[in-house]
């Protein structure tokens, strides 16, 4: 009696979930086939895109649990499992995590955008948060920068992605500002010739986009020029420095003043 009891039960059993666990089994063949046929179509999407290494691989895996963490929540659904206190749990750990996290998130979420829409590429000599350097490294949480005077700067993804970026390779050339003074006394066309043939002279400096030499202000003791040749960026510090001491040199061979602070002392007899 009881072996039949048994059976009766086992064989109810059967009728009542055997179709929904055959069904799961389906449900999990057919999604983790899905799943990798997703992560594929993705990471050739990426291929094409020239993501970065470390951020396909990680996307990628992100996507990947995203994916296999709701399958496993269809098919416990399937099988009759209870599933909006297991999807409220999961819900609830994201959210502290995200708390918990959050700065880091911040800087991760920079990083991807980084990598994304790509402002800066290795490489790049950029201005941000108040630093000035080359990009030697772009991690997920941060960018690493060689500075003017080799030092190494780590700037938080976050901040990076959220401020502004002066990025001086973009157009491969840069204008070169620099200002001299020369006395009130001095011929202003002599002293704009001057200045043309330096320019002229330096094989460095480009001739189109053609150098701006012009008066900029009429100042205390001076008439001030700006003297802007045009140079790629590789050349920029090589033409700043070697063309601020050219024109020195030869405003002195010319005979132009270039004016400095004098100091008067008056004594006073009682």
């Amino acid at each position: 009696m009881d072996t039949q009891k048994w059976i009766n039960e086992g064989y109810n059993f059967l009728i009542e979930y055997g179709p929904k666990v055959i069904g799961a089994i389906l449900i999990w063949i057919i999604g983790s086939w899905i799943i990798k046929m997703l992560l594929k179509g993705v990471k050739k999407a990426m291929n094409k895109g020239n993501y970065d290494e470390s951020l396909k691989k990680f996307l990628l895996n992100l996507i990947g649990w995203a994916l296999k963490i709701l399958l496993i929540i269809v098919v416990l659904g399937t099988v009759g499992v209870e599933t909006t206190s297991f999807a409220a749990i999961i819900a609830a750990a994201g959210l502290a995590i995200g708390l918990a996290l959050q700065g880091s998130l911040g800087n991760f979420a920079g990083g991807v955008l980084i990598m994304i829409f790509k402002p800066i590429k290795i490489g790049d000599l950029i201005e941000a948060q108040g630093e000035i350097g080359v990009v030697k490294e772009i991690e997920i949480f941060t960018t690493k920068l060689t500075g003017l005077s080799n030092r190494e700067i780590i700037i938080p993804n976050g901040a990076l992605s959220n401020g502004n970026i002066i990025n001086f390779s973009t157009e491969g050339t840069r204008r070169v500002d620099l200002v001299f003074g020369v006395g009130y006394d001095s011929d202003i066309k002599k002293t704009k010739e001057v200045f043309s043939k330096v320019l002229a002279a330096n094989p460095k400096i480009l001739k189109d986009p053609a150098p701006t030499i012009a008066v900029s202000e009429l100042a205390d003791s001076s008439i001030n020029f700006v003297v802007r040749p045009w140079c790629t960026t590789d050349d920029y510090w090589d033409v700043y420095f070697g063309v601020t001491e050219q024109i020195k040199e030869a405003l002195d061979a010319a005979g132009i003043e270039i004016p400095y602070p004098h100091q008067v002392e008056i004594h006073k007899e009682n």
